[in-house]
């Protein structure tokens, strides 16, 4: 039985994919269970199974298509199934009664494009035999039913006069050829002569040397959902940028302690685990804004931002606030490789309640993230650089980490985005402080 391939439901957030590759052509055979092609959502690209086995007979939505969630994009069948129903979309028409014949004035005509044919077996199969298209043949059996001898008497549409031959000089004629020329294609005053064919060529190159210097690239779902998010997020909140420099003298030598005992952690390990802390005590800064109300979260969903060839995604390390540093670089470190791999699942990407994103590996001295709505709040982290800096009247250089924070208006005052800021560099400069 044939059955109906439609873009799969990903997610709860999901309302349409886009089919980025087919894995079968039209005509494969296709056995359930094997991938069949793949989808690229707003966050991952998933390769989705065939749901039944048979022959891909039709495939409706092309590579590249974007379509909305339970659509059809595809038809399984056998070969000799008749899908056009399913193609159309519409139910298969009521046969007429036994004793119902057509009008004497109706004329038989050919099924409409993407209807279902009505035609006995035996026409069917004397069709496909003839290698002929049954969707074309006239039927005058009951209810425009196709018999056995409307496919006996059928005879194809004639084809189309060819087009006049275009009129060129000898000349014209061998240029063209040599520079593989149609002479269609060429300007001409009713007979192309070489100088138009000149003209045409020296056309063409101006126009590949202007092609040349600019690509028109459609956006992907991914860079398409980033786009989105961001237009959305600068639209809805207001915000303000707080910078910050914090001394990692003390936090590079627990690091190293750290490293000395075997237990590898990266900054950004260290600063889920002492960011999180900081929420906790700052619920503003955790919250979300929900219609005229705040919804506060008494639990910390760490997002930790992962750059992707050709997008952003922002998985979440969920009760980060409860957990050790450990578990913490254990589940980045596997949270990353999973987004790079397209392998993360959806529910990774739902749910924070506050983000991190680090530039600081690339040199940022300093920048202005955006808001991964709907959280109020995300932190910047930039580059570790040796700095000058005064201590206890003397000179000394300290490796010194800008942070930037950026609130929304909304909810965060300055003053409490300030006092959180500074929770967060008193905790950095000062790791004992996690145990207190």
């Amino acid at each position: 039985m044939a059955k109906v391939v439609v873009m799969p439901k990903l997610g709860l957030t999901m309302t349409e994919g886009t089919v980025s590759n087919w894995l079968k052509k039209e005509g494969d055979e296709v056995k359930e269970s094997e991938p069949l092609f793949e989808v690229e959502t707003d966050k991952l690209t998933n390769t989705i199974e065939a749901p039944a086995s048979g022959i891909l007979r039709k495939i409706i939505a092309a590579a590249g298509t974007t379509v909305p969630v339970l659509d059809k994009i595809a038809v399984i069948a056998a070969a000799d199934e008749d899908i056009a129903g399913l193609l159309s979309g519409g139910a298969a028409p009521v046969p007429a009664a036994a004793d119902a014949a057509p009008a004497a004035a109706a004329a038989p005509a050919a099924a409409p494009s993407g209807e279902r044919v009505v035609a006995s077996p035996r026409a069917k199969k004397l069709a496909k035999d003839k290698g002929i298209d049954i969707a074309l043949v006239k039927g005058t059996g009951p209810n425009g039913r196709i018999t056995e001898d409307d496919v006996n008497n059928y005879k194809p549409a004639p084809a189309a006069p060819a087009e006049p031959a275009v009129k060129a000089s000898p000349l014209a004629a061998k240029v063209a050829a040599n520079a593989g020329i149609d002479l269609k294609d060429v300007p001409n005053h009713g007979r192309v002569l070489a100088a138009d064919i000149m003209a045409y060529l020296q056309s063409t190159r101006e126009k590949g040397a202007e092609d040349e210097r600019e690509e028109v690239v459609p956006m992907n779902g991914m860079r398409k959902a980033v786009a989105k998010n961001m237009l959305n997020s600068h639209m809805t909140s207001p915000t303000v940028t707080f910078n910050l420099g914090v001394d990692m003298t003390a936090m590079k030598e627990y690091r190293e302690q750290l490293k000395s005992k075997d237990i590898k952690v990266s900054y950004t390990d260290l600063l889920v685990k002492f960011v999180a802390k900081a929420l906790t005590e700052y619920p503003l800064l955790n919250c979300s804004v929900e219609d005229n109300k705040i919804r506060y979260k008494h639990y910390v969903n760490m997002g930790v931002a992962v750059a992707l060839d050709n997008g952003l995604m922002v998985p979440n390390i969920v009760d980060a606030d409860k957990k050790s540093l450990t578990q913490i670089h254990d589940e980045v470190k596997e949270l990353a490789a999973a987004a790079r791999g397209g392998t993360l699942p959806m529910e990774k990407l739902h749910g924070g309640t506050f983000t991190i994103t680090n530039l600081g590996m690339y040199g940022i001295e300093s920048f202005t993230p955006i808001i991964n709505q709907p959280e109020v709040a995300i932190l910047g982290v930039t580059t570790m650089e040796d700095k000058v800096v005064v201590r206890s009247g003397e000179m000394v250089i300290r490796p010194i980490m800008n942070l930037s924070l950026t609130a929304d208006h909304r909810v965060v005052d300055g003053s409490v985005a300030a006092e959180f800021l500074q929770r967060v560099k008193t905790l950095l400069e000062n790791p004992a402080l996690i145990l207190a």
